[in-house]
């Protein structure tokens, strides 16, 4: 498997078989209450991306239901707007939706990153952080560049195992981990060693969760976790968390490796750190995935 990450997310609840504890039975009961630290971001120190300045709002409709499905195409702009401009977002459908139109299928989340190609088939995007106050939406980092998988987005709903495609959606994040200690964040953070893989195999009970050689019977194969340039840090993304066999596993916000990636998405390691450090499970943030 390439050395970033193949498609596929969360929920590590490494069921049946007994051969060993979860990751998330290791962080105890109770590791998902919210906290209340602080969010304050600090800016970014690196003089080859523009940031925003101090951020520009973009307003929401107050009238949009909470309760609106994501992982599909949300809300369109108002003619001629763009992200930033403020604009309250309308209620149609849009399969180009821009940037505000994104944010809306982030639903109730108080935090989202929002990651955008051209088309369907660009490995290269861009990734933008957003903080919600009220209905109003502020940029917090970027616009950064990023890397999606190689064949770029799969359309909603229709990512498959091995097909290099990163999927399109509104998705939680799971868990932080990195070979490297934990930066300081306020997610659940798990430490990989040599012998921590990501099982891709569909056939295995397994499928599409962390898994620790040492402890528990897993098949071969499977994505190698110790990989100190790509993994030095990240964050699991919570597609196929009901692990539907073939529906893709592996879907990791990761460190780049200066190309792109086998499904998940990457960006600059300072970068990174910088957003792991700001996400907040308090805040349910969520990252919507598409083109823009």
């Amino acid at each position: 498997m390439a050395v970033a990450v193949t498609a596929g997310v969360v929920v590590v609840l490494l069921a049946g078989c007994g051969v060993g504890p979860s990751p998330y039975e290791a962080l105890g009961e109770g590791y998902r209450t919210p906290t209340t630290a602080s969010t304050t971001v600090p800016p970014s120190t690196d003089p080859s991306v523009s940031l925003p300045g101090s951020g520009t709002p973009v307003t929401t409709s107050a009238t949009q239901s909470a309760g609106s499905p994501t992982g599909s195409a949300g809300t369109t702009a108002a003619a001629g707007s763009g992200t930033g401009s403020g604009v309250p977002l309308l209620t149609a459908p849009s399969a180009s939706a821009g940037v505000p139109t994104m944010i809306a299928q982030a639903g109730n989340a108080g935090q989202a990153v929002v990651v955008t190609a051209s088309s369907l088939n660009a490995s290269a995007a861009t990734l933008t952080a957003y903080q919600r106050t009220g209905t109003t939406w502020t940029a917090s980092f970027g616009p950064w560049p990023a890397r999606i998988g190689s064949r770029g987005f799969a359309p909603a709903g229709e990512k498959r195992e091995g097909d290099d495609r990163t999927p399109s959606g509104s998705f939680e994040f799971d868990f932080l981990f990195g070979v490297e200690p934990d930066p300081g964040v306020k997610f659940p953070y798990l430490l990989i060693t040599s012998s921590i893989v990501w099982v891709d195999d569909a056939n295995s009970p397994l499928y599409n969760q962390w898994a620790d050689r040492n402890l528990q019977q897993v098949p071969a194969g499977g994505e190698q976790m110790y990989q100190p340039q790509a993994y030095r840090h990240g964050a699991v993304i919570a597609y196929n968390s009901a692990r539907t066999p073939n529906l893709g596993s592996t879907i990791f916000l990761h460190a780049s490796t200066g190309a792109a990636t086998a499904g998940g998405v990457s960006i600059g390691v300072d970068f990174l750190i910088q957003l792991l450090k700001w996400l907040d499970p308090a805040q349910s943030p969520r990252i919507v995935m598409g083109v823009g």
